[in-house]
């Protein structure tokens, strides 16, 4: 049985779909559905069903990509290792949410970068859960920092940390808020105060009140910002209350810059994933890069 033909069949059964496995592969969706239907006869049974939307494996595609797959894996860390070479870094590609991934993941990647005997080069992009899930799938990344645990045979997702939502503002708004009133009246103590957020939506304030008062926010934001470093500064300048990860606003709360305006028993907490295309972390960079965000992320709490 050919290899070439069963590396495709893996790929589709992992993408779900020929055109996302032909990206994946650098080959032509034709190409990719010539090959399948090849493997279909010589195996005399079918390997997928075809649907609107992408494709379902038969049990015996099932069957075969269990069998297949981890040998595959180990095939491509041996194909993608360089020994003769060891020296020359491989290129890894990081997608995340601008904030964290600036100021936690890089960070924590930067010691194994560089001109050093195992460094790697290193390429962030950053956007939203949905896009950096996208470009995972479609190749352009090799590495993704989620707040959605991915559905599907084509990822694999790692729990990395949970970081906690804060209530913040500036000192002055802290002054005219009664902490009885907000212990007893819960969101409509704070009804008249300014909002920041990142999007008009409200994201980060509206789970915060969903998950802490159980009601919705009263008012539209005042400031709306694509980044909560940007929110953050516009609640240290008096704009009004934010909804911060505490990672993030720390340093200001030590400095008084922000106070916390509320201090509910069990604080909203988002989750964040690690998440890499299936049978990616048999190779080496992407172990050493795997392994160390998550001993980091062991030190974050």
């Amino acid at each position: 049985m050919d290899l070439a033909l069963l590396r495709t069949f893996v790929t589709v059964h992992r993408a779900g779909s020929f055109t996302r496995a032909a990206a994946l592969l650098g080959l032509s969706q034709p190409a990719v559905t010539s090959q399948i239907r090849t493997l279909e006869r010589q195996l005399g049974k079918p390997l997928f069903l075809r649907q609107a939307r992408g494709v379902t494996p038969t049990s015996i595609g099932d069957e075969l990509a269990h069998k297949a797959a981890p040998h595959l894996d180990a095939l491509v860390e041996i194909a993608e290792s360089r020994p003769d070479d060891e020296s020359s870094p491989t290129t890894l590609h990081l997608a995340g949410p601008p904030e964290f991934t600036a100021e936690r993941a890089l960070p924590a990647l930067a010691e194994l970068t560089g001109k050093s005997h195992r460094g790697f080069a290193l390429r962030a992009s950053f956007g939203a859960s949905e896009e950096v899930l996208e470009g995972l799938a479609a190749g352009h990344h090799d590495l993704a920092i989620s707040t959605v645990r991915p559905r599907g045979a084509l990822f694999s997702a790692t729990a990395l940390c949970d970081e906690e939502h804060v209530l913040v503002a500036a000192p002055r708004w802290a002054k005219r808020l009664d902490p009885d009133a907000l212990r007893l009246k819960g969101a409509p103590a704070l009804q008249d105060l300014p909002v920041i957020d990142v999007h008009e939506s409200l994201p980060f304030v509206s789970r915060y009140w969903a998950s802490v008062f159980d009601a919705r926010p009263a008012a539209p934001g005042t400031v709306v910002a694509p980044d909560l470093r940007a929110v953050l500064a516009c609640a240290s300048a008096g704009a009004g209350v934010a909804v911060l990860p505490r990672y993030l606003c720390a340093p200001a709360l030590d400095r008084g810059a922000v106070v916390a305006l509320h201090d509910p028993v069990v604080p909203p907490l988002r989750t964040y994933f690690l998440v890499v295309r299936t049978g990616t972390l048999a190779l080496p960079t992407m172990a050493r890069a795997h392994e160390r965000l998550l001993r980091a992320a062991a030190s974050w709490g």
